[in-house]
């Protein structure tokens, strides 16, 4: 437990009231007295409190105002002062806990704005002893409140005990007897300020409602005189309007006399000027069917004349498209007699280079051949050599290698060559190597000749590499871990040799 205890909650809000408060200013300590000064005169209650011991004082209507909240003492007798203000802005109550050594008795005088609290010492009232606490009863503070100073001298520590416990149930029973005085003091404050609050409040409402009255009353004057004046001014407008439009029924029927004699002036006129240009329509017409006649007949004799030209014309045009068929036929025969003699002569030469081409590629698989088993040693159980072609029909230009490329599938390994058109290839497999030959075909790109290491891939294709070969071929030598059955397609630029995976 903390030196100075715990603190009561607060008190519970009161109506909203002004209130004029009494401002404690201080709280000092000299010896074994505190002086509380304010600005008026305080109005106060007071209680102990044990274990430790304590005195509390609450100052109705009062706040601090530079006072620290907590000023610890120790000087024998005091151990510490404690503040606190709490309640509400209309009812505030300021605490002041004064913490003691020890079980004492005080003397509280008010003096003018000023509050004394005395500890009452041996030559001031009674002697403050201390009990001596039976064994396993705790320390003197906490045994209770001090005996007389004319104890005998022969009383026994147990009747000592028992004097301060009585001592200390009769301090209790006042401390609880003066809380229920000032919580009831309060509750009957609470009240007051509620009834208070209440009358306050009806007696605003009775003055709102008044001037609120009042308020309806006037807006109910202003708006008949608003009224009134409107009607005013409205009769005002509406006699204007009537002078107004009897004006302007008399101006109306001035110009409509004016207006009906200039129509009459006016349709004499016009019958007058009509009858003239009727004179002068018929002179005309008259005029314009004598000049229709005489240019009738002159156009008949230009129409007689243009015609006659036209059908000379067209017949020559007729004579001279006749000659210009025949000369645009002759010249079609010519050129179908030359172009058939061109095909002739690129069909023979293409023929002879077909045939060189073949005996090249005769000479190089035989020379590759020849290579291939001068590199290999003598197997006595290898496989035999297989071989297929295939391409069909293409072009005589010579097509070109774009890439090289290998691929896993969901059962196989893919082996995949692209060319920039279809071309004609023959594919040779013997024991662990399939060789791809591109007839006709070039590299142009160097990264297309660069190795593919294929060993780590779970597949029977070990790597695949790719090379110029004799004459105008390109080989692709395809490595095997073991010697499989494999599938070739040509799709067209794009060769493709899948091999199963191996145990599949």
């Amino acid at each position: 437990m903390s030196l100075l205890g715990l603190w009561l909650v607060p008190l519970v809000a009161l109506a909203q009231q002004p209130a004029d408060f009494n401002t404690i200013t201080s709280v000092t300590v000299n010896g074994g007295t505190v002086e509380i000064t304010g600005s008026k005169k305080p109005d106060f209650n007071s209680f102990t409190m044990t274990d430790p011991p304590r005195l509390v004082i609450d100052v109705s209507g009062a706040v601090f105002q530079g006072v620290a909240e907590e000023q610890p003492v120790g000087n024998g007798t005091v151990t510490g002062i404690r503040t606190q203000a709490y309640g509400t802005e209309s009812s505030s109550i300021a605490r002041i806990l004064i913490g003691y050594e020890r079980e004492v008795e005080t003397d509280i005088q008010s003096s003018g704005n000023k509050l004394v609290v005395k500890v009452l010492g041996s030559g001031g009232g009674t002697a403050v002893a201390q009990a001596t606490p039976a064994e396993g009863q705790g320390t003197p503070a906490q045994q209770g409140t001090a005996v007389a100073a004319n104890t005998p001298s022969g009383a026994s520590a147990q009747d000592a005990a028992r004097a301060a416990a009585s001592d200390r149930e009769a301090q209790e029973k006042a401390v609880k007897a003066a809380a229920d005085a000032a919580r009831a003091e309060r509750e009957a404050q609470e009240k007051a300020a509620a009834e208070a609050a209440a009358r306050a409040k009806a007696d605003a409402d009775a003055e709102r409602k008044k001037q609120e009255d009042a308020r309806l009353a006037s807006q109910r004057q202003d708006e008949e005189r608003r009224k009134s004046e409107e009607a005013a001014v409205a009769e005002r407008k509406r006699q204007e309007e009537e002078a107004q439009a009897a004006a302007k029924r008399a101006e109306d029927e001035r110009r409509a006399t004016a207006q009906a004699a200039a129509d009459q002036k006016r349709q004499r006129e016009e019958e007058a000027k009509t009858a003239a240009e009727q004179k002068k329509a018929a002179a005309q017409a008259a005029a314009d069917e004598k000049r229709a006649a005489a240019q009738a007949a002159a156009e008949e004799r230009q129409a007689a004349a243009k015609t006659a030209a036209e059908q000379k014309k067209a017949a020559a045009q007729t004579a001279a498209e006749e000659k210009r068929q025949k000369d645009e036929e002759r010249r079609a025969a010519a050129q179908a007699r030359r172009e058939e003699q061109q095909s002739a002569r690129e069909a023979a030469a293409e023929a002879k280079r077909q045939q060189a081409a073949e005996a090249r590629e005769r000479r190089q698989q035989q020379t590759v051949a020849s290579r291939e088993s001068r590199a290999r040693p003598s197997q006595g159980s290898a496989a035999a050599e297989s071989r297929e072609s295939g391409g069909g029909a293409v072009s005589s230009r010579r097509k070109t290698m774009t890439l090289v490329g290998f691929q896993q599938q969901p059962d196989s390994s893919r082996v995949f060559v692209r060319t920039n058109e279809p071309v004609r290839y023959s594919v040779s497999g013997s024991g662990n190597q399939v060789v791809l030959e591109l007839e006709n075909t070039r590299v142009v790109e160097s990264n297309n000749t660069l190795p593919l290491d294929t060993h780590f891939f779970p597949s029977a294709v070990s790597r695949v590499e790719a090379f110029s070969g004799a004459g105008n071929t390109v080989r692709v030598v395809i490595q095997l871990k073991q010697g499989v059955r494999y599938e070739t397609r040509q799709e067209g630029g794009l060769i493709t040799l899948d091999f199963p995976r191996p145990g599949r």
